[in-house]
């Protein structure tokens, strides 16, 4: 039952996906810059229509590719995942509430690369210097879920190793 706090977190991380990227796709030119060399030089571009259809498309199929699996686990879908994951057990919740925050920490890390491509389209309202924080925040989600992973799945096993 506590998977729906990771339900929301997920929902609102939509929510914030695409505020900020509307928001930042209002911002930018016809030409969106997404490299740059070491004097500001623009080195690779696209259109802005291509930016749009493919953000929104890597953003569609990225979230369907992670939260597929926690609906299998929450629909028990099939007969391995009843045996393995069945309902009222602890591990069960804790594996919902990790696909569905993890796939909510996508969500924020990609808000923060569209905050990335928006600072190099606008080099001299947005230094990327300020914003560097929230850059080195990506690695450091990613590991903490990653351990957050294996944890849950260590804990399964040892469960599982009992009966």
């Amino acid at each position: 039952m506590h998977f729906r706090f990771g339900k929301v977190f997920h929902f609102f991380s939509v929510l914030l996906f695409i505020f900020s990227f509307l928001f930042i796709y209002a911002s930018l030119s016809e030409q969106v810059a997404y490299a740059i060399d070491d004097q500001g030089t623009v080195l690779k571009q696209v259109s802005k229509e291509s930016f749009f259809y493919t953000g929104i498309i890597f953003f569609v199929v990225l979230n369907v590719l992670i939260i597929f699996p926690g609906k299998m686990v929450e629909n028990q879908s099939t007969k391995n995942i009843k045996r393995l994951f069945p309902v009222g057990d602890p591990a069960r919740d804790r594996m919902l509430i990790w696909i569905y925050s993890f796939a909510g920490i996508i969500n924020v890390c990609l808000a923060i690369m569209l905050l990335f491509i928006k600072s190099l389209n606008h080099q001299n309202e947005i230094s990327m210097s300020e914003f560097s924080f929230f850059f080195y925040l990506i690695p450091v989600f990613f590991v903490v879920w990653i351990i957050a992973l294996f944890w849950i799945l260590l804990e399964k096993f040892k469960s599982v190793q009992v009966k």
